[in-house]
């Protein structure tokens, strides 16, 4: 009998050793997913015309931006739009550092449903103090395959030179071709 009650005391500890041991490992394993480097976004000096060729495979879902130029802030009372706001300025401690970071953030969620293959995501953008002319920020990713959050910033010396961001608009280029695109209200 009181071996019997050991052996259960002994197994317990067995099981929540190899229980803890597999809680580690799956949280090493989740976490190296979280280690993936995003691709570098390049600044064009010239954008290519490309030809329109609309893929249902590709969509744009959601885009959201946010201009983070505390001059332009309106008092708020509220602790999630202050949050929000303190959030695009963190870990800024300087004025030179905080000014890094002022300027537009644009989040641009999107997906392929079709096979994984190389897709580009082109950001094309005005700026006020430069009139008519058409900037242009591009993504690639070689393997492209469900859900994409792409990231853009125009921010530090682009926004403190060029002013605040009047237009934009985004493509997903596929082979020269543009499969989707989305665009501001003022895009022509």
């Amino acid at each position: 009998m009181i071996f019997s009650f050991l052996e259960g005391k002994v197994l317990e500890k067995i099981f929540l050793l190899l229980l803890f041991y597999s809680l580690i490992l799956g949280g090493i394993v989740l976490l190296g997913g979280c280690t993936t480097v995003d691709p570098p976004v390049l600044k064009l000096e010239k954008a290519d015309v490309l030809p329109l060729q609309i893929n249902p495979q590709f969509a744009f879902r959601k885009e959201t931006q946010f201009l983070n130029d505390p001059s332009t802030f309106r008092p708020s009372h509220s602790e999630v739009i202050n949050f929000v706001r303190r959030s695009y300025m963190w870990p800024a401690t300087s004025a030179l550092d905080k000014d890094e970071l002022r300027g537009h953030y644009f989040n641009f969620y999107w997906w392929n449903h079709g096979p994984a293959q190389e897709v580009t995501i082109r950001l094309e953008y005005r700026q006020a103090d430069l009139g008519n002319e058409v900037l242009a920020r591009e993504i690639t990713y070689p393997h492209a395959h469900g859900s994409i959050c792409s990231i853009f910033k125009i921010v530090g010396d682009d926004y403190l030179e060029n002013g605040q961001v009047t237009c934009w608009r985004a493509l997903l280029i596929v082979n020269h071709r543009i499969v989707a695109l989305t665009q501001s209200f003022l895009w022509e």
